[in-house]
């Protein structure tokens, strides 16, 4: 299995994965001429992704899902709720024709190529939020962003992860200190808007299991955190459980407008 995050923050989110002959797209929050752009830079081809999966209908994560669809043919899957926010954002100037829409369901796993996909519940304030775990040749690979909280589904899956996506939105002092406004504030702080640092690193340190073996922070805040603050909170707390970043697994950071390098994942 291959996997090279694209994008990760408000800027746009989007995560390429391909095993076998087949690719797949998880979420797609840049514009296309970006999208395009990157894909070809790492030697990929964006003619020949077979899936695009959505996990919720804000902006920053379905940008280019029309011309995804009615440009290139490709079938675009997301919960009913979230189609339904698709068609309703302004952001999507391309709707979505009826051949292009696919429907998948919390909880149920479809098979797509050389993958199994299995969307689950996340809480956040979007028409619907979803995470995913996708599956094969033996790996988990496992994404969980814009996160409201920790629930015990999410712990669940956590715990089955191989390789995990996790998001690490905002340092908690930075946002209360920072320029936001008081309902920004607490839209970021409610139980249906991001995770903070310390969140992430409690969750990584009480639910991941040794057959962890990589997690990359993602969809770090601009303004309320930073690379190097959101590493040094997770690894100070996972180290207080005797869990040790670089030698019981790997920890990166996603960057918000620079893709990252391919990475090959192995059992």
């Amino acid at each position: 299995m291959k996997f090279v995050s694209l994008g990760s923050g408000s800027s746009g989110n989007s995560y390429y994965l391909s095993a076998g002959n087949t690719s797949i797209l998880v979420d797609a929050g840049l514009n296309i001429r970006t999208l395009k752009r990157h894909m070809h830079n790492l030697e990929l081809d964006i003619e020949n992704l077979d899936y695009v999966l959505i996990t919720h209908d804000h902006a920053d994560h379905i940008k280019a899902v029309g011309s995804l669809a009615n440009e290139l043919d490709k079938p675009i899957f997301a919960t009913e709720p979230v189609h339904e926010g698709i068609n309703r954002n302004y952001c999507v100037t391309s709707k979505l024709t009826a051949e292009h829409v696919r429907y998948i369901v919390k909880g149920k796993t479809v098979q797509m190529g050389d993958f199994m996909v299995t969307p689950f519940e996340v809480p956040h304030d979007s028409s619907d939020c979803v995470g995913y775990r996708i599956e094969a040749d033996g790996i988990t690979f496992c994404l969980i962003t814009d996160v409201g909280h920790v629930t015990p589904t999410i712990e669940e899956e956590v715990s089955r992860a191989n390789y995990l996506v996790l998001e690490a939105n905002h340092d908690v002092n930075m946002l209360t200190m920072g320029p936001y406004p008081a309902y920004l504030k607490g839209r970021i702080r409610s139980g249906r808007g991001h995770l903070s640092n310390g969140d992430s690193a409690h969750l990584l340190a009480e639910h991941g299991t040794p057959k962890l073996k990589h997690v990359w922070l993602c969809h770090l805040s601009e303004e309320n955190n930073h690379p190097e603050l959101a590493r040094k909170t997770v690894e100070g707390v996972l180290r207080e459980y005797g869990i040790i970043p670089g030698v019981d697994f790997d920890l990166d950071i996603l960057k918000r407008k620079v893709p990252s390098q391919i990475y090959e994942l192995t059992v």
